[in-house]
């Protein structure tokens, strides 16, 4: 429901800020869909082709322990009215230890993807804006909007007065 009363806080701030005839006639506004943009680059493509072989030999050594894994519960399932007790505890304690080293090793695997995964799309999406930046200069954008605004020439950009605005208020704050 949030997510509904913002998307449609921001239309209406849109549609009110574009109907403006004196800022139409003047400014020229690109709108970029940022997640198609990053999902649709060669860049991305290349990153996760270079994360799938950077993991490939952990994922084969994952996948390898939980075959040995599930080997050994079959074993047990189908062995265990023959046992004795000693070889029957040791069937389980290495089983046990099998199942904590599988965790162990399919846990570790996916914190190093995402963390490598989280580093490398936050380049990527470090470089793609620097060219919606450069193309919306070059072409003479004054307003690119996505999510949030990309790029903003001067002449549309308020972000030094807000940044005076926040001093002062800070520095009112301070001395109070």
């Amino acid at each position: 429901m949030k997510i509904l009363i913002k998307q449609f806080c921001r239309l209406i701030f849109i549609t009110l800020f574009l109907s403006s005839s004196s800022f139409a006639q003047d400014q020229k506004i690109g709108v970029v869909n940022f997640q198609a943009l990053m999902e649709g680059s060669p860049q991305f493509r290349q990153v996760m082709e270079a994360l799938a072989s950077e993991f490939q030999p952990r994922q084969r050594e994952a996948l390898a322990k939980q075959k040995e894994f599930e080997e050994l519960s079959a074993k047990i399932q189908k062995d265990a009215a023959v046992m004795g007790a000693t070889e029957r505890s040791n069937a389980e304690k290495e089983f046990r230890e099998l199942q904590r080293e599988v965790n162990r090793l399919g846990t570790e695997l996916q914190e190093d993807v995402n963390l490598r995964r989280n580093e490398e799309i936050g380049k990527l999406q470090r470089t793609l804006l620097e060219i919606v930046n450069a193309f919306a200069q070059s072409n003479d954008f004054d307003i690119v909007i996505a999510d949030g605004v990309i790029y903003a020439s001067q002449s549309v950009n308020i972000t030094p007065q807000i940044l005076d605005s926040l001093e002062d208020n800070f520095q009112d704050n301070e001395s109070n």
